[in-house]
């Protein structure tokens, strides 16, 4: 390699790189490969990245090309690329551009349709031989062009994509109905918010991916005051919509009367209409009359709450809402079901990324550390293991006793800090909540009572609490500065990056947030924690391992 130093990547096969940890230009090469590549594994000292079609549709989509892809990977590597890999990547991006959607003309009066185009004829013979395209596509109208009725906009790029023939969808996009909106006067937007917002508008539809506590919901109202169009907000809960109606009401001029609930015991369709998932999957005789309701609407855009959560029903049901304008919000675009190019597909490519830890570099998300706590179950705790299958032995991982004694010792090393203590099981929080005397905050817990702890935890008058799922997603306590995870969903990556997330709100003094995961040796739970870190790993955030008895 005359003339080259040694990077920390090395290219390996056609689809793999190797990320050296401890080589000291490792971080700038992993901020290089999260817009094209996904961490694969993070044992600890090399980390393996592999090259998927959606991560380099992605990065097509968002303007590289084939050739800035390899420039980088040979720039952090010091070495040609493998040829292997520079014919993977070659092919899998394009894939991504010969394959269009486009606004047809009516004729005679007829609704206008949609054009299926493609570079060549060859291409369209090959995708109208696949029935799941034959079934949503009308007429050929020559060699490269076919008619689409627009209610099938959605179901052909689903079939689309299955096939590794993403469509780049130019049709148009209805305006909806105009909407007096703007932001409040002293509402100022950071730079990355005004860059993600910039980059989400040009094509209207798209995934803006942000760390918790970095401001996603005012990156999206100030998406919203830009369209000034009526808006339907989906979100994962009752909770959800709580808070999206604070944030409406402190950071924008909008008027009370015009955000409407519909969900929970309401059925307010306004201009800015919250809703929920689970609403819109709700089938009652055979028909999902909530969504038809919705989808009927004149709406200008769909804002998708924590898209990474959409339910898989909810991927077919609101096909219907191709032709808004769409925004994703998400900390996490990764599924556990792998359906991520469902996301791509349905709400659009990836508009905006960026590292935790670069937020973090700048102050806008306090700083983390993150320490995984490793006790040793007993001898009949290891034996019921090993006698365990699936979710049991899981839960009996989860249910250690050892960990008791570990949540006691970091609750008294934090006592003057805003704390959750956070997992799974209802019944190993129960009996820390009870040792303790901690109030627990549980799927039971009506909402009205879980407002007013929340609300003691932030004026202080509660120091700690115990807290079940419901603890993931939409909560903000900005100064709670640890958290203390004893259980956790098998190997989820979202899971465990939205628990650190309740963590980054900046601290008024400063303070580094710390995060514990308390996991037992040498069970399946030590596997599953390998797995969640994952995501957090490709941010930049590194663990700390330590046993329970050198705490």
């Amino acid at each position: 390699m005359t003339g080259r130093h040694a990077g920390p990547l090395v290219a390996a096969g056609g689809d793999t790189l190797l990320l050296q940890l401890d080589h000291p230009d490792a971080d700038d090469a992993r901020r290089a490969l999260t817009r094209f590549a996904h961490l694969e594994r993070a044992p600890g000292l090399v980390d393996t990245y592999r090259l998927t079609d959606l991560g380099l549709w992605n990065a097509k989509a968002a303007g590289l090309d084939a050739g800035t892809v390899l420039d980088t990977i040979e720039a952090h590597s010091g070495a040609p690329v493998p040829r292997v890999m520079v014919e993977r990547i070659a092919e899998s991006m394009d894939r991504f551009g010969p394959v269009r959607l486009d606004d047809g003309e009516a004729a005679g009066g007829a609704a206008a349709r949609l054009l299926l185009s493609t570079d060549t004829a060859e291409l369209l013979d090959e995708l109208l031989g696949d029935p799941a395209v034959v079934e949503r596509v009308g007429t050929r109208l020559d060699a490269t062009t076919a008619s689409v009725d627009p209610i099938d906009r959605g179901p052909l790029k689903l079939a689309l994509t299955r096939l590794r023939w993403p469509a780049d969808d130019r049709a148009g996009l209805h305006p909806g109905s105009p909407l007096a909106l703007d932001l409040e006067p002293e509402t100022e937007l950071r730079p990355y918010q005004r860059q993600a917002v910039e980059s989400w508008l040009g094509a209207g539809t798209g995934v803006i991916v942000l760390p918790c506590g970095a401001g996603k919901t005012v990156t999206a109202l100030a998406a919203v005051a830009e369209t000034s169009t009526t808006t339907l907000i989906l979100t994962t809960g009752a909770a959800s919509m709580t808070q999206w109606e604070r944030e409406l009401e402190r950071f924008t001029t909008v008027s009370a009367d015009d955000v409407g609930r519909y969900g929970g015991g309401r059925r307010q369709v306004r201009p800015i209409t919250l809703a929920t998932y689970q609403m819109l999957a709700t089938r009652r005789n055979g028909e999902f009359r909530n969504l038809a309701l919705i989808d009927d609407h004149d709406w200008g855009l769909v804002i998708y709450d924590e898209v990474h959560l959409l339910p898989s029903a909810v991927f077919g049901l609101t096909a219907g809402i191709q032709a808004r304008r769409r925004l994703g919000l998400t900390a996490t675009l990764v599924r556990e079901d792998g359906r991520e190019a469902d996301v791509f597909t349905l709400i659009g490519p990836r508009r905006f990324d960026v590292p935790w830890t670069d937020l973090e570099l700048q102050g806008w998300i306090a700083p983390a550390r993150c320490t995984e706590v490793r006790v040793v179950p007993d001898a009949d705790e290891r034996m019921d293991h090993a006698r365990a299958t699936g979710a049991a032995r899981a839960r009996v991982a989860a249910g250690v006793r050892a960990k008791l004694d570990v949540v006691e010792t970091l609750l008294e090393r934090h006592r003057d800090e805003p704390t959750l203590v956070i997992g799974t099981y209802l019944d190993g929080l129960t009996e820390i909540a009870d040792r303790h005397g901690l109030p627990l905050v549980t799927g039971e817990t009506p909402e009205s009572a879980r407002g007013e702890l929340f609300d003691g935890l932030r004026r202080g008058a509660i120091d700690t609490l115990v807290l079940s799922k419901v603890g993931n997603y939409s909560l903000d306590l900005p100064e709670v500065s640890v958290a203390i995870q004893v259980s956790g969903t098998f190997g989820s990556r979202q899971e465990e990056a939205q628990r650190l997330g309740r963590l980054l709100r900046p601290k008024a003094d400063g303070r580094q947030a710390s995060f514990y995961t308390v996991v037992a040796r040498d069970t399946v739970e030590q596997e599953h924690s390998a797995h969640r870190q994952r995501f957090l790993s490709e941010q930049g955030y590194h663990y700390e391992i330590v046993d329970a008895a050198d705490l």
